[in-house]
């Protein structure tokens, strides 16, 4: 049967997307949602060890966001320009977006930081991203840690006070274009008071792209091209969450990025190996999970490739039942906003 996009839409009023982290992470609000009878509690996620069992596991994605978006100005006229780094093709090129985009053609000059960082449009892409070589003095990371600032996503229109905030507290390995942000709400005490119960946490790394906000604009959500990221699993969260699976344990994925990394390497019968490579997995109602038992999640956008991933876990009805509960219960949404458990 044809599954229609607009079948994933819900009516979403604009103040309830939060537009700033609250105060403490893990006083944000915790839905929970039983994927069987589409039951919902609500909570907050410091009780998330109440839903955990000792031998289950968590995996999290450790990837941490570059401050990938570059102001500058085009030389030599002057005038400004926006660059936003999204995958790194080596021999400091970069695929990137830019504005102004009718003024930045293969072969303009770029200069951000009084001239720390210039670059140069090497060619323009069929889907209308640029190629970008920089050139530059010293360790390019540490420069873009002076240069840049937070890629955050459209919906936040408020700026960012401290960076942090949009970063995970495990997040280490760099290259993401926006946070994985189920992880947001974990602090270092809440993850150690989870192990102390017997409960394994172990990471996985996917790059998040910014194509994760591309809207889906098929009709059919068949007809959708899936975005591709890079991921990693390594042999230690292999191991784990094999001998997870193999005493009964429950696997719960904090985010959809974690989720999709550890369905796009597992074999059929559900069996993890070392694994690392780039993913255009697209998960919607009908696919059957491999790995997964349960999620962590935030609320996503309507329409978007993420509430289908949540409706292939806990079916498209009860999903939109509950997110029309978290409208009318005042939920906050999307990155900063409030979670879900899934189980």
């Amino acid at each position: 049967m044809a599954v229609k996009t607009h079948d994933f839409y819900y009516e979403l009023p604009p103040e309830l997307i939060a537009q700033t982290p609250i105060q403490r992470r893990d006083a944000s609000r915790l839905m929970t949602l039983d994927k069987v009878t589409g039951a919902v509690g609500h909570h907050h996620f410091y009780d998330l060890p109440q839903f955990l069992r000792p031998g289950d596991c968590l995996v999290l994605n450790d990837s941490r966001v570059l401050p990938a978006r570059l102001l500058g100005h085009r030389e030599p006229t002057g005038g400004a320009c926006e660059v936003v780094l999204l995958i790194d093709r080596g021999e400091n090129t970069w695929e990137c977006l830019v504005r102004p985009g009718k003024k930045l053609r293969t072969g303009a000059r770029l200069s951000f930081g009084e001239g720390q960082l210039q670059g140069e449009i090497t060619q323009v892409l069929e889907n209308g991203n640029r190629l970008i070589r920089f050139s530059y003095q010293g360790i390019f990371l540490e420069i873009l840690e002076r240069l840049g600032k937070m890629p955050l996503p459209p919906y936040i229109k408020e700026e960012l006070q401290d960076g942090e905030r949009y970063q995970t507290v495990y997040s280490r390995e760099v290259g993401s274009a926006a946070a994985p942000t189920a992880g947001l709400h974990f602090t270092q005490e809440l993850l150690a008071s989870i192990q102390a119960m017997g409960v394994s946490v172990c990471y996985v790394t996917l790059h998040v792209g910014l194509g994760t906000f591309r809207p889906v604009k098929a009709e059919e959500i068949t007809d959708h091209q899936m975005h591709s990221e890079y991921c990693v699993i390594p042999a230690e969260t292999a191991r784990i969450v094999n001998e997870t699976k193999a005493r009964g344990g429950r696997v719960i994925c904090v985010g959809t990025t974690s989720c999709r990394t550890i369905e796009s390497w597992a074999g059929e019968d559900g069996t993890l190996r070392e694994s690392a490579g780039w993913t255009d997995i697209f998960i919607y109602p009908g696919y059957r999970f491999k790995v997964l038992d349960g999620l962590v999640t935030n609320f996503h956008l309507p329409e978007s490739t993420l509430i289908m991933l949540v409706s292939a876990l806990a079916g498209r009805e009860h999903v939109l039942q509950a997110y029309g509960e978290a409208v009318k219960e005042k939920y906050r949404f999307f990155s900063f906003g409030d979670a879900m458990l899934i189980l």
